[in-house]
């Protein structure tokens, strides 16, 4: 088939218009535009948590600086190579439901802050299961609340669920209360087990925060990244269907 420099624009044009399709599905909102970083900031809260004062505006400013050189927009997608601060919503979340794809590469570790806690974790899956670290269990996959407490139920994922490193990971992230149901490529990995208060493990899993992508130690592109907040109602709503399933 022969193919004139008019059909392969065209094409060449449908392909980049579908990439930067950020059209979120009925009842969400996009909280990532697809075309820049409008809506986001840099912070990587590890960096700053023992900081007060000055000392702590400072690191926090110059987080702040420091984010478009780490991230950027690239065909609809939102791109890290593993460095800087973590991509932080402007705009803070109580009860939601979140919806993110993501691809990620080999020996990358990343995860989704849910109000501002880690994490809903991402794992290189091939990774080999050291005995000597018998707390990090990458080779059962991602989408487990990996900072919670080691041996509680839903810190590893129910089951394997991540796809090859050159293709798309979906997440489905529901959030009311403290509690968290993760579905990572349609497969339940967390079934409504509490996420842990990582900053201070005595007192309740925050009311509301920001939503924040890490970055570490390889590329991660992110894209059609959506948030529907949950009513009370709505809320009470999935708890007790939860419950009555159990």
């Amino acid at each position: 088939m022969k193919f004139t420099l008019p059909a392969i624009l065209a094409t060449l044009l449908l392909g980049s218009l579908h990439a930067a399709d950020s059209t979120p599905p009925s009842g969400f909102q996009a909280i990532f535009n697809g075309k820049d970083l409008t809506g986001w900031y840099g912070w990587n809260p590890h960096s700053s948590v023992k900081l007060t004062g000055e000392k702590l505006e400072a690191n926090l400013k110059q987080q702040r600086e420091d984010f478009s050189k780490h991230w950027r927009v690239e065909n609809g997608e939102l791109v890290n190579a593993g460095t800087g601060p973590y991509a932080t919503t402007d705009g803070e979340f109580g009860d939601i439901e979140l919806r993110v794809e993501y691809k990620t590469v080999a020996h990358a570790d990343s995860g989704i802050y849910l109000r501002g806690c880690p994490q809903v974790q991402i794992w290189d899956k091939n990774q080999i299961f050291d005995p000597k670290k018998p707390d990090r269990k990458p080779h059962l996959g991602s989408g487990g609340l990996f900072n919670n407490t080691p041996n509680t139920p839903g810190r590893d994922p129910l089951v394997l669920a991540d796809k090859p490193f050159s293709e798309w990971n979906t997440f489905r992230i529901i959030q009311v209360g403290a509690r968290t149901w993760v579905w990572l490529n349609d497969k339940l990995v967390v079934d409504g087990n509490p996420m842990e208060n990582y900053w201070d493990r005595a007192k309740p899993f925050p009311a509301k925060g920001p939503i924040m992508l890490q970055t570490h130690g390889g590329e991660i592109r992110w894209r059609n990244i959506f948030v529907h907040e949950i009513s009370a109602d709505e809320g009470k709503k999935i708890v007790s269907e939860a419950d009555a399933k159990k």
